[in-house]
């Protein structure tokens, strides 16, 4: 199938600047960007997607064994950079998409010129001498619950990843997007971000490398955004004055700043 239809491909902006590649992270879309999106076409050219198994995507071009690993998202991502002949590109992933990107960038670096990493986390559960956050016992209770009631679970945990509690309408919005996700799809989509360890994978990057965390997020704590930083020599860190995992919502205007300043300063 042609990846553009596959993976839902919208490019707008403008066509001669600058391309920045907009990739969501698990139970989203390309929908939870449209805050951020308006705000770079004036000077970029501006592409997003959805993941197989994801939005608006072919679902008969999922498998299990494919997006069982992070790899099979970063074919997805190398696909369709391929498909738009992108050189040079800004790869923005928001959560598990940022380590999406570490090995899309890895794997395509003709493609992929710099990476943009929102809220991201090589690892959720803590260890020795790192904090992610979760036990594993955590994640564990976490995905027993997401197999055994998905929509009590997306009810449940959309509010707690969105923040912002004084601001419901966001939590719901994340909720409707866990929702419309294929249970069976979005289980191991959960697996495959929760149980990850992409640490080591850190250690290959080697384009500029921009890190937009917030000041307030329970699903990637503060050390984890130090922990990115200190991993990838050369990288910007910045905080957001926001709440919660998911500012391209929550702060969309800070968000998409960020971003263009980044952009900018690579032409």
């Amino acid at each position: 199938m042609d990846v553009l239809t596959r993976n839902n491909v919208v490019v707008t902006g403008r066509p001669d600047g600058p391309t920045v590649v907009l990739a969501h992270g698990f139970g989203c879309d390309q929908n939870l960007w449209r805050l951020v999106a308006p705000r770079l076409e004036p000077d970029f050219r501006v592409v997003r997607f959805d993941y197989v198994g994801s939005g608006r995507s072919d679902l008969s071009a999922w498998s299990a064994e494919r997006y069982g690993a992070l790899d099979g998202y970063a074919r997805d991502a190398v696909e369709v950079c391929a498909a738009l002949d992108l050189a040079d590109a800004v790869f923005v992933g928001h959560s598990v998409s940022a380590m999406v990107g570490v090995l899309a960038a890895a794997a395509a670096p003709e493609r992929i010129g710099a990476l943009a990493m929102i809220t991201p986390s090589p690892r959720y559960i803590d260890g020795a001498g790192y904090r992610g956050g979760f036990s594993a016992a955590d994640i564990e209770e976490l995905l027993e619950s997401l197999d055994s009631n998905y929509l009590g679970w997306s009810a449940a945990m959309a509010p707690v990843i969105m923040g912002n509690p004084e601001r419901p309408e966001l939590g719901r919005e994340l909720e409707n997007a866990f929702c419309a996700t294929d249970p069976d799809i979005a289980a191991v989509f959960a697996r495959t971000t929760f149980l990850s360890d992409s640490r080591d994978d850190l250690k290959t990057v080697a384009v500029p490398t921009l890190i937009v965390e917030c000041a307030q997020d329970v699903i990637a704590p503060r050390e984890v955004g130090a922990y990115v930083h200190a991993a990838i020599p050369g990288s910007r860190l910045v905080t957001l004055d926001a709440t919660g995992h998911c500012p391209q919502l929550s702060a969309p205007e800070a968000t998409a700043e960020a971003i263009a300043a980044f952009a900018r300063a690579r032409t």
